[in-house]
C-alpha cells in the first residue's frame, strides 16, 4: 500500500512479519467476503479463534500467552484489519485493548490466568460496557450502579452502543459504587450468562455493519466480590482503556484510506473515457496527488505516536490529535476515492464508499470529533471548554 516517504523501509523484522501475515490473512479469510457481510450486517464469527491464532488480540500486551509485540507492530496489526473493515478492527480493538487490557492492567491474578488466555486465543469472547443511552460524551454521569450485597454485588443500569456484546461471554462493566458515600467508578466483570443480563442486538445500522453491535441491559445483576477489578478507582480507569483503544483507531483509520487510495489509483489507471485512462486527466491527478499527501502525514501521526508511546512519552492529548486527525482524514480522503471510481463506486464490488460509511461511525465512537477537538483546546490553552 502506499507509503510514499518509504517510513515501512525502517520496521524491524517483528513488525514486518506481522505486517505480512495479517494482510495475507485479510486478503485470503476476509476481503472476498467483507462486502457481502457488511450489505448482510453480518460479521464472520468463525474467524474470532483463527483471529486469535494470529494473535491479534492485544499481542503487545506481556504474559498470560501474549507474545508482547512492540507498540508499532500493534498499530500495524490495526492498520491492516482496518484496510480491510472498521468492523474487523473494531473487534480486534475491544477485545485487546477494552477487555484484556483493563483486566492486565487492573485485574486480580486470578481474573488474569482466568481470563486472559481465553479471551487471547478467542476461545471466550469480551466487551466494554462504559456508554449509557443518556451519556455518551460525558459517561462521568453515568447512573449505572453497584451496591454491596452478599459478599458481592448487584448492578442495574443499561449501557449501549456497545461492539460486541450480543456475542459476548464477559463484559467489563463500568458502575457507580452507591454503597460508597463518593460513588466512586468501579470495574465489574460480568458473565454475560448470570441472571438478569441482556445483551439485544442492535440492527439497522447505516455504518460499520460488518460488526455486532449492542446493548447490556443489568437488572439485578448479582456478581460476587472477586468480579470486581481491584486495580482501579474512578473514572481513570475506563478512560485509561480509551486511550489504548483510541492509540489503535489512529492507526486503523490510515489503513482504511490506504486501500481506499490504492483503490482508486487502480481504477483510474485502468477505466478508459475520452480514448484513455481517466488518471491522465489533471483533475484526477490532483485528487490522487491530495490523497496521497493527506494520507501521508497522518501515517507520520501514527509512527511517531508509537515512538512515544513505546518510550513511555504518550499523553492521553498525544492520542486525541491523531485520532481526530487521522480518522477526519480518512473519512474525507475514502469520499474522494469513491468519486474517481464514478457511478461504480456506490457498489460492494469495491471499497471506498464501504470505508466511508464505517468512518462515520468511527469518527464519532471512542470520543466524538468534538470532544478530541476541546481536548486538545484545553490542553493548549489550560480552559475546560466542555464545563
Amino acid at each position: 500500500m502506499l507509503d510514499y516517504y518509504g517510513v515501512e523501509a525502517d520496521l524491524s523484522e517483528e513488525e514486518r512479519m506481522i505486517q505480512e501475515s495479517a494482510r495475507e490473512f485479510v486478503d485470503e479469510k476476509v476481503r472476498p467476503d467483507i462486502g457481502e457481510h457488511w450489505i448482510e450486517g453480518t460479521f464472520p464469527k468463525d474467524l474470532i479463534p483463527e483471529m486469535g491464532e494470529m494473535g491479534f488480540y492485544a499481542p503487545n500486551l506481556e504474559g498470560y500467552g501474549s507474545p508482547n509485540v512492540s507498540e508499532k507492530a500493534y498499530g500495524i496489526l490495526m492498520q491492516e484489519l482496518e484496510a480491510c473493515d472498521s468492523g474487523l478492527r473494531s473487534m480486534a480493538s475491544v477485545q485487546g485493548a477494552l477487555v484484556m487490557y483493563p483486566i492486565h492492567a487492573y485485574g486480580s491474578e486470578k481474573q488474569k490466568e482466568h481470563w486472559l488466555p481465553k479471551l487471547g486465543s478467542g476461545e471466550a469472547v469480551g466487551c466494554f460496557g462504559l456508554t449509557e443511552p443518556e451519556h455518551g460524551s460525558n459517561p462521568t454521569a453515568m447512573e449505572t450502579r453497584a451496591e454491596e450485597a452478599d459478599e458481592g454485588y448487584v448492578l442495574n443500569g443499561s449501557k449501549t452502543w456497545i461492539t460486541n456484546s450480543p456475542i459476548a461471554d464477559v463484559a467489563i462493566v463500568w458502575a457507580r459504587d452507591r454503597t460508597d458515600p463518593d460513588t466512586p467508578v468501579r470495574g465489574f466483570l460480568v458473565e454475560t450468562d448470570r441472571d438478569g443480563v441482556s445483551t439485544n442486538k442492535i440492527d439497522e445500522k447505516l455504518s460499520l455493519r460488518a460488526s455486532i453491535t449492542g446493548e447490556i441491559g443489568l437488572n439485578d445483576v448479582y456478581v460476587p466480590e472477586e468480579n470486581l477489578l481491584p486495580g482501579v478507582e474512578g473514572m481513570g480507569g475506563p478512560l485509561g482503556c480509551l486511550t489504548q483503544a483510541r492509540y489503535g483507531i489512529a492507526w486503523g483509520a490510515v489503513g482504511a484510506a490506504r486501500d481506499a487510495f490504492e483503490t482508486a489509483r487502480d481504477y483510474a489507471t485502468d477505466r478508459e473515457q475520452f480514448g484513455g485512462p481517466i488518471a491522465r486527466f489533471q483533475l484526477q491527478q490532483d485528487k490522487l496527488a491530495e490523497m496521497a499527501t493527506q494520507i501521508t502525514l497522518a501515517q507520520l501521526l501514527a509512527h511517531r505516536l508509537a515512538d512515544l508511546k513505546e518510550r513511555g512519552d504518550m499523553r492521553p492529548q498525544h492520542v486525541s490529535m491523531a485520532k481526530r486527525n487521522n480518522v477526519r482524514m480518512a473519512r474525507n480522503q475514502s469520499r474522494i476515492a469513491r468519486e474517481i471510481l464514478g457511478g461504480n463506486g456506490i457498489t460492494a464490488d469495491y471499497s471506498p464508499m464501504r470505508h466511508m460509511a464505517n468512518l462515520e461511525t468511527v469518527y464519532t465512537y471512542e470520543g466524538t470529533h468534538d470532544i478530541h477537538t476541546l481536548i486538545l483546546g484545553e490542553d493548549l490553552t489550560g480552559f475546560a471548554a466542555y464545563e
